[in-house]
């Protein structure tokens, strides 16, 4: 059995035949996913559909990144937050808690169709210089 220490010991885990990044056996990711080498997917973490992990980024307790979100840099997506449509998280973000992370959220930077949802509420995101 192979085994990852993704920080908390070691766990059965395996390699994404999509890019080859780390995987614990209690997580979830499609085929059709890329989880790209350096990335890391663990915990009850989902990623489906052409989402895309890659760089340093991880997803890890029950949170889920789908459609064709980007996460990206080294990003950190937990507890139960969602990522999906177009949105990407990049750079240092995190997005955790019950945060949802949709649309084309940072898309281009375009601030035009930046939102975020938290406990039941949508929030768009305004750009501050």
């Amino acid at each position: 059995m192979t085994t990852f220490d993704f920080g908390y010991g070691p766990v059965p885990a395996h390699q994404h035949s999509n890019g080859g990044g780390w995987v614990a056996a209690t997580a979830k990711v499609a085929d059709t996913a890329y989880v790209g080498p350096d990335a890391q997917v663990y915990g009850n973490a989902q990623v489906y559909d052409d989402a895309r992990v890659y760089g340093d980024a991880q997803v890890y307790d029950n949170a889920r990144v789908f459609c064709d979100a980007l996460v990206y840099d080294n990003a950190r997506v937990y507890d139960n937050a969602l990522v999906f449509d177009d949105a990407c998280v990049f750079d240092d973000a995190q997005v955790f808690y019950n945060a949802k992370v949709f649309d084309n959220a940072n898309k281009d930077f375009d601030t035009e169709d930046m939102f975020i949802e938290m406990n039941g509420k949508r929030y768009k995101l305004v750009e501050v210089e």
